[in-house]
């Protein structure tokens, strides 16, 4: 049986192929750079959000790298600390406007410090030309804990349309009881009428932009960035007590809260990152 290599045999085979990959990437060129740990769907928001923000921007022609900032590549966005820090920086360059997508703060919406918030500082203190946050209250969130980011713009995250849609057909209401749905990726319209949001100081939640983009009402946790990104396409609430009274009025206002909801479009979405990655 083979031994597995250890940590620091592994770790320099990393920095080696990091550094080859370097090397054949000088004379090459994308249209821009991403920097994130992808990973097969469904995983995470922040993983779907840029898998559909890459493909809508393929989709209109430009070349995108991931985890390689080519020499002549004019723009790279990394994306809050889930990337190969080593290899991004050995990749980092002048010449190229580098723009941070910004989750958090970690630690609020965690309820621990686990030194991620100063990761991020560090590294946008570095090498950020501009950063992305995901919603109004991550930005103040930051300014509120004395975390001062680059140049930073708000962009909500956006889904994408060809998996998060109404049905063409609702059966309707009829005074059967409500039903509720919680997960972020079913496409069975039968798991429920509206989406329960309960997720707390979460930036800019992609299981609850999803459920909207589908059409269901939210009944959401007033915390983070859930008011925003929600509106007058659902109701709120401070305390789980409240939830049977959210969900009651829920059911009686249920056509004008659908008709309400409004989600950032993908291509709009796609079209404010370029606008930041241009500066």
């Amino acid at each position: 049986m083979l031994a597995t290599p250890s940590r620091p045999v592994r770790a320099v085979a990393r920095r080696g192929r990091t550094e080859v990959d370097w090397l054949r990437s000088r004379r090459n060129r994308a249209d821009l750079a991403v920097f994130h740990e992808f990973r097969a769907p469904p995983y995470g928001g922040g993983n779907q959000f840029l898998l559909a923000l890459v493909r809508e921007l393929e989709a209109r022609g430009l070349a995108v790298e991931e985890n390689r900032l080519s020499g002549g590549t004019p723009a790279c966005l990394f994306n809050s600390f889930n990337f190969d820090f080593g290899r991004f920086r050995r990749f980092a360059r002048a010449g190229a406007r580098m723009v941070h997508r910004v989750d958090g703060p970690i630690a609020v919406y965690r309820g621990f410090d686990d030194g991620s918030d100063l990761r991020i500082r560090q590294i946008n203190d570095d090498l950020a030309d501009g950063t992305v946050f995901q919603s109004r209250w991550s930005l103040e969130k930051h300014r509120e804990l004395g975390i001062d980011l680059r140049e930073p713009v708000v962009i909500h995250n956006a889904v994408d349309p060809t998996i998060f849609h109404p049905p063409p057909h609702r059966e309707p209401l009829n005074g059967r009881p409500l039903r509720v749905v919680t997960t972020s990726w079913s496409d069975n319209p039968r798991k429920g009428d509206v989406y329960l949001a309960t997720s707390r100081d979460d930036p800019c939640s992609n299981a609850l932009l999803e459920g909207l983009a589908c059409g269901l009402p939210a009944a959401f946790l007033r915390r983070g960035g859930h008011p925003e990104l929600v509106g007058e396409g659902g109701i709120g609430f401070d305390e789980a007590g409240e939830v049977p009274a959210v969900l009651e009025r829920l059911r009686d206002e249920h056509d004008a809260r659908r008709a309400a909801i409004r989600v950032p479009e993908l291509a709009k979405v796609a079209g404010r990152y370029l606008e930041a990655l241009r500066g």
